[in-house]
């Protein structure tokens, strides 16, 4: 897994400095309220609950995880 920041360029997302076979399958998370995602309520339902799970474990909050994310761009 990688973790890197993009910007939406012509309705697409372009990362700088990241290089992705052609094909591969991203997950993109936007921070702020411009855009609303909406899931069927089994996939939110799921959704939640890996986000209460990825809270118990050991590691950094969301926040902290964009704060330093903010360090390279």
């Amino acid at each position: 897994m990688q973790i890197a920041s993009g910007t939406i360029v012509g309705g697409k997302v372009v990362v700088e400095g990241l290089s992705l076979p052609e094909g591969t399958i991203v997950t993109v998370l936007a921070r702020g309220d411009e855009v609303a995602v909406r899931l069927p309520p089994q996939q939110e339902a799921e959704l939640i609950d890996a986000l209460d799970e990825a809270d118990c474990e050991e590691g950094i909050s969301a926040d902290e995880l964009f704060t330093r994310l903010r360090r390279f761009g």
